[in-house]
């Protein structure tokens, strides 16, 4: 199935724009004073507001596009994983960057199982989504009262270390390991997965089966992901939305940059 191309309008499309802005007024500036015996004494406001502000606007960009950025974390559907107001290292360069205003991308690599994806969410795609990847093209990923099994594999869920995090207390906080990737998540007792799954959605309606309320199974289509929270009880994610097209992928989140609230949380790898 081919599914539409979407234009989204973020920070990096008007980063884009200000680059192009500001490289204008770089290039008039420079042409002006090749017509001019001397530099004048004052310069114009659209040189010191525009021109001079070119390689610090056009490196900004540079960098969010090709080489990594630093979200921030709004809520806390990847706890324990990620916590709210942590700063993300976006590594761009491990997938491939994608260029503004399109979904042209310059792929050097395909997520893979367990990777923490920063993702344009399909609904709204001028805003970022980070979720874990559980499903690849091809998979079948079975749920079980907030676990996971991938291929037929046995679940495999163990008790993990506590946290005394306020965020934490009463919820259980379990290792997981599906299809050779292993991850803290965060169960609630009183929920155990029983999130509905949004059979409303057509990919889910397609592809997947529900047999009860926290029971069911999908297999991943072509060119598409299944998406979960670690918080899989508080996590808007493929259950509620469908699957994420490969197109709308964005970054690997690899490290926490750090988080005012807690500075011991600072560089830790995800």
């Amino acid at each position: 199935m081919v599914l539409p191309t979407h234009i989204g309008f973020s920070i990096n499309e008007i980063l884009c724009l200000a680059t192009l802005a500001t490289g204008a007024a770089w290039l008039a500036w420079r042409l002006k004073l090749r017509g001019l015996p001397e530099p004048p004494a004052a310069r114009p406001w659209w040189v010191s507001w525009g021109a001079e502000l070119f390689a610090v606007v056009a490196l900004m960009f540079a960098c969010r596009v090709a080489l990594a950025d630093w979200p921030k974390v709004p809520s806390g559907s990847m706890e324990p994983t990620l916590r709210v107001g942590d700063y993300l290292l976006v590594n761009h360069v491990a997938y491939g960057p994608r260029l503004p205003f399109t979904n042209t991308a310059l792929e050097w690599g395909r997520p893979e199982r367990g990777d923490v994806v920063v993702f344009r969410f399909p609904r709204d795609v001028s805003q970022f989504y980070v979720k874990r990847l559980v499903g690849l093209p091809g998979d079948t990923v079975v749920f079980r009262d907030g676990a996971v099994s991938v291929n037929g594999e046995p679940f495999d869920l163990r008790p993990a270390a506590a946290s005394r995090a306020d965020e934490d207390r009463g919820q259980l906080l379990l290792r997981e390991t599906a299809a050779g990737a292993s991850r803290e998540v965060k169960i609630n007792p009183f929920v155990q997965g029983r999130l509905p799954l949004n059979l409303q959605d057509p990919g889910l309606a397609a592809h997947c089966l529900n047999e009860r309320a926290g029971a069911w199974q999908c297999t991943v289509p072509a060119g598409q992901y299944l998406m979960l929270g670690d918080n899989r009880d508080h996590s808007a994610d493929s259950r509620v939305w469908g699957f994420l097209p490969h197109d709308e992928v964005y970054g690997k989140a690899v490290r926490v940059l750090f988080n005012f609230n807690d500075l011991k949380r600072a560089w830790m790898p995800l």
